[in-house]
């Protein structure tokens, strides 16, 4: 397989655990490094503010209807772009929200070992 076999993230003083990814708009392009918060109840691979989509500009891929925690259904935008990911370059679908943080889903876990140690603030990836 090559590549990382850990990825470490840290848990604030919010209680949130969080993961520095490297996320590019496609395959060649320079990276930028984006903080996401793990989010188990979410689904899909990521969500990223609207003002961050356009920052690094995202190329629009569709648009899909999702169920917000509060049983609202909304149709959001979503995007691509290209994350390393355990030492290969992944392609994933990006939700655009209004939020503040980037959330990572489920859909980048499945293959993955989460591990949230809170008093020690740290989490583990593997």
């Amino acid at each position: 397989t090559g590549g990382d076999t850990l990825m470490n993230g840290e848990v604030d003083l919010s209680g949130r655990a969080l993961i520095v990814l490297s996320i590019r708009p496609s395959h060649g392009a320079d990276a930028v490094s984006l903080q996401a918060w793990v989010d188990t109840a979410f689904t899909g691979e990521l969500v990223i503010p609207r003002a961050t989509i356009t920052r690094l500009g995202l190329p629009q891929s569709a648009a899909v209807m999702a169920g917000l925690a509060d049983g609202t259904q909304v149709v959001l935008d979503t995007f691509s772009c290209v994350i390393d990911w355990f030492g290969r370059e992944r392609v994933v679908e990006v939700v655009e929200n209004d939020g503040n943080l980037p959330l990572l889903g489920v859909g980048l876990l499945w293959e993955r070992k989460l591990e949230i140690d809170y008093p020690a603030r740290t989490l583990s990836l593997a």
